[in-house]
């Protein structure tokens, strides 16, 4: 007792330290296989397989990523992408949490609106395209408009799911309680459907993604990261068009951890409806 009593930053000491090695460990985790697949390309890469300059080493992709950075073109094309994302998926989330919620809540609406979204949401967002293009011509405004579009698709469905699953017990002793439907809303069905919509918005973002970087190649925009993997490829420029790879996937990666995350944690986490 004595011992214990004489030295308590001892037994603090070992919580911190348990904690720094746990944390290690799930960087190394998370690390390995990017470790894995990156060792396999340079080894590819080195090897001889292919040529050179159809399959960079990823010191050439790295050396490309610099020199379009320090030159600014990079970051131009991702301003551009980003603001075209945004904008889209922004005009996505809003209609398609209105619409599920609408289809979730009504009968009738869901007996209207569901053929439509059943057969809209199979069909390849880039079948849109020409339409898109032919409606609203070249440039920025057919790109946003078909962003919006296609990542729609799997909000609507996945709110109007989060909805239809709210458990009626909830929903009744809400009712018993005394809520009128504004509280009843509010209290009860949002925050019973909000694990649906965060995974709605999660699977629209990454159409998003998928539909932008096809439409930049076809609408003719003059910036955007679709445009300059689909001008690398002209002059094949495969470390160029690999680089632009490499930021979509990480600009994908921040706003799963920045946004989608610190949502889930402020939210259903901390309402106990995750772990």
């Amino acid at each position: 007792m004595a011992d214990v009593a004489a030295h308590p930053s001892s037994l603090d000491a070992a919580p911190s330290a348990a904690s720094e090695d746990s944390r290690w460990r799930l960087v190394a985790r998370n690390a390995f296989p990017f470790i894995v697949v990156f060792s396999l390309w340079e080894i590819v890469a080195r090897a001889g397989i292919f040529p050179p300059k159809l399959f960079p080493s990823l010191v050439e992709v790295s050396q490309a990523f610099v020199r379009l950075t320090v030159s600014g073109i990079l970051p131009h094309h991702v301003f551009d992408t980003i603001l075209r994302l945004l904008s889209g998926f922004f005009l996505a989330a809003i209609v398609g949490v209105v619409l599920g919620i609408l289809m979730g809540r009504s009968r009738r609406f869901e007996d209207i609106a569901l053929p439509l979204v059943s057969i809209g949401a199979p069909i390849p967002g880039l079948a849109y395209a020409p339409l898109f293009l032919l409606w609203f011509g070249l440039g920025n405004k057919s790109a946003v408009l078909l962003v919006a579009f296609v990542s729609a698709f799997p909000i609507i469905f996945n709110t109007w799911t989060g909805v239809k699953a709210v458990k009626e017990i909830w929903v009744r002793s809400a009712q018993a309680m005394g809520a009128d439907d504004r509280r009843l809303f509010i209290k009860v069905i949002v925050p019973g459907a909000l694990p649906y919509i965060l995974t709605g918005l999660r699977l629209g973002l990454a159409q998003a993604w998928r539909i932008l970087v096809g439409i930049e190649m076809l609408a003719a925009v003059p910036w955007g990261l679709g445009w300059m993997i689909f001008g690398a490829r002209e002059f094949l420029n495969t470390d160029v068009m690999l680089a632009g790879v490499v930021v979509i996937g990480i600009l994908g990666l921040a706003l799963e951890k920045l946004v989608f995350q610190k949502i889930e944690q402020y939210t259903v986490m901390r309402w106990g409806m995750m772990t």
